[in-house]
């Protein structure tokens, strides 16, 4: 008798499609699901609402293999299901150059096709909580990509694990995962308090730019358990909860995190401590700070080739703050300067002008992808400037580039003089 059987609650339909009643393709999910539910302990498998794939993304012909084994087998998803990025965009096909890696781009243009078939929802983000109609406080969800598992289980309150390529979508394809980890809510305890120092000055913790700096801190001490923020301003916005739901699932393997006052979970240290006293309180430092914007920079300031900003992709309300900053400004003729975005967000910058605004001034938008991916995108050379940490973290080790890290005002100053400049008052004690 199978093992998973003796621990597992499965219902009716999770056994027949456990036995092959219902196919090869469901037979193989179930198989993954619950194998997963034994590795994890679960009890049961439960229902879900909602699921984010990564799956989608091409890392070379399994993942086309799989895909087309899925749809030749009449293999649906049976809940909303959308797609992360991939390494290509349908719309910019000269980005990335077809000549220098024809079958990889090939092979990423037919799995989008063949994820379309599957019944995904062809919105190719990774960030699809900036488009409505997704999952809400308390919903059972699957996520895959990091930073989207992050800011689920943390700015929205939904309920994920971080699922992996594959299993993601055989969770697509029988609605149910195993009730463990992250879906049960004496697991969303937070683990390590980190305290923001009375040092860090008023202005810098009103700043986005503090998110990315936080989260790079905040995941490289805190690993794979659940830190809890306190000192983070209460409107604290959507942008920087996305901003540090990136960077902390970046440099360590956070995939939730609480900020008091900020996040729906955390109205207060006694919930998100589960009325206990933390055991593990750390503070940090404006020199802390510091420390981690300088470990997102890996090249001195000077000559600049390229800014790189929408990792994760832009929003709404980065794209109002772009395009006020870009204002009468051009981007330097030696400066390529790319954002990334969804469609749906593009399409709404599009309806207030700024897409046309920003492309006059030499702001390339691109959708579906992002440009940290290999193989790299055109004038992804020498010195790149973002400010995103989740770009600066991963860029170097991925492209021939080194990076400056700063804020969005540091990089439009940047790509408009073609060389990097960076304002330091942030950083100084007692800046209001």
């Amino acid at each position: 008798m199978n093992s998973a059987l003796e621990t597992l609650t499965l219902n009716d339909q999770d056994q027949a499609h456990l036995s092959g009643e219902n196919g090869p393709v469901l037979q193989f999910a179930a198989q993954m699901v619950v194998k997963a539910g034994e590795l994890m302990g679960a009890a049961e498998l439960i229902d879900v609402s909602f699921v984010h794939v990564d799956a989608c993304h091409y890392y070379g012909e399994a993942h086309v293999d799989f895909a087309r084994f899925v749809v030749e087998g009449g293999g649906r998803m049976v809940v909303p299901s959308w797609t992360n990025t991939v390494p290509v965009s349908v719309e910019l096909p000269d980005m990335r150059p077809p000549e220098k890696s024809p079958q990889f781009i090939a092979g990423a243009k037919e799995l989008m096709k063949l994820y379309e078939q599957m019944g995904c929802r062809p919105v190719w983000t990774c960030a699809p909580y900036q488009l409505p109609g997704g999952p809400g406080l308390g919903d059972h969800i699957v996520g895959s990509e990091s930073n989207a598992v992050t800011y689920y289980n943390s700015a929205v309150g939904a309920r994920t694990n971080k699922y992996g390529d594959f299993l993601d979508v055989c969770c697509a394809l029988m609605g149910r995962v195993p009730n463990a980890g992250l879906h049960k809510s004496e697991n969303r305890k937070g683990q390590i308090l980190f305290r923001l120092g009375d040092d860090v000055p008023g202005a810098l913790r009103n700043q986005e730019m503090l998110a990315h700096v936080l989260g790079h801190h905040v995941g490289k001490q805190a690993g794979s358990a659940i830190p809890v923020i306190e000192g983070l301003p209460p409107d604290t916005t959507l942008d920087s909860q996305k901003a540090m739901s990136a960077a902390t699932a970046a440099s360590g393997g956070v995939a939730l995190f609480h900020a008091i006052g900020v996040t729906p979970e955390a109205p207060d240290l006694e919930t998100v401590s589960h009325g206990e006293e933390p055991a593990d309180v750390r503070t940090i430092t404006l020199a802390d700070l510091r420390e981690a914007r300088d470990d997102l920079s890996t090249a001195a300031p000077g000559r600049l080739d390229m800014v790189a900003l929408g990792t994760p992709h832009f929003s709404f309300t980065e794209f109002a703050r772009l395009a006020a900053l870009m204002d009468g400004r051009k981007v330097a003729d030696e400066v390529v300067m790319y954002v990334s975005t969804s469609r749906h967000v593009r399409e709404l910058a599009i309806q207030k002008g700024w897409v046309d605004a920003l492309e006059k001034a030499g702001v390339q938008i691109v959708v579906d992808t992002c440009t940290y991916f290999t193989p790299a995108v055109r004038g992804a050379r020498g010195r790149v400037m973002t400010n995103s940490a989740k770009w600066a973290y991963y860029a170097p080790g991925m492209l021939p580039v080194e990076v400056c890290f700063g804020s969005l005002e540091d990089c439009v100053r940047s790509a408009t003089s073609g060389e990097v400049l960076r304002d330091e008052t942030l950083w100084q004690k007692g800046a209001a």
